[in-house]
């Protein structure tokens, strides 16, 4: 497991480092979050980012934003002090962990696990909405399709769906993709719906 450890003060990244190494990790770098940081943890590609901020800025929180998206991997973050406004801005970053004043070696493996747990947790329910969303808006388009059916050749709603069913098994292609051709059939012609 690569672990990149982004912090700027030597003694506080190597109590991070220390922590990793007495838990078994050994492919960890430490990146100091100056200039071109960002695009190098993407180069670097790690598994999990430990982020020692001390008292981070506004912007520093900004770029955090800016790792997380990039990056999308388990983030813990280690502050020496915080208040409501970065606590919102950690989350809303994708932070998986948010330790205040709780840099000691002992606790790196114990928020390093919780990180990486609460971030599969996370992209789970994320996909099952992505997925939730695709499921509506396919619904969305079959039921438009069927609209179409239903004026065009007087169907009811079942045989409508049943004619875009075994058209799709006919040709070997899913319901949606019969009934996207069928609005843009309908469409290009001047339909209604």
């Amino acid at each position: 497991m690569r672990i990149v450890i982004v912090d700027d003060s030597g003694l506080r990244a190597t109590v991070l480092e220390d922590g990793l190494r007495e838990a078994g990790y050994d492919d960890i770098h430490v990146v100091p979050p100056h200039g071109a940081w960002v695009a190098k943890l993407e180069r670097m590609a790690p598994d999990v980012v430990l982020m020692d901020l001390g008292s981070p800025s506004r912007d520093t929180l900004e770029e955090m934003l800016a790792v997380s998206r990039a990056l999308a991997r388990p983030i813990a973050m280690f502050v020496d002090q915080s208040d409501e406004t970065m606590i919102g801005a950690a989350i809303d970053a994708g932070v998986s962990a948010y330790v205040v004043d709780g840099l000691r070696k002992e606790r790196v493996k114990p928020v390093l696990d919780l990180a990486i747990r609460r971030f599969r947790a996370f992209a789970s329910m994320q996909a099952e909405l992505n997925e939730a969303r695709t499921a509506l808006a396919e619904r969305k388009t079959i039921d438009r399709a069927k609209a179409i059916l239903m004026e065009s050749r007087n169907l009811s709603e079942a045989d409508a769906y049943s004619l875009l069913r075994s058209t799709a098994m006919n040709q070997s292609r899913r319901i949606i993709e019969v009934a996207e051709a069928l609005i843009t059939a309908s469409d290009l012609l001047g339909g209604k719906s």
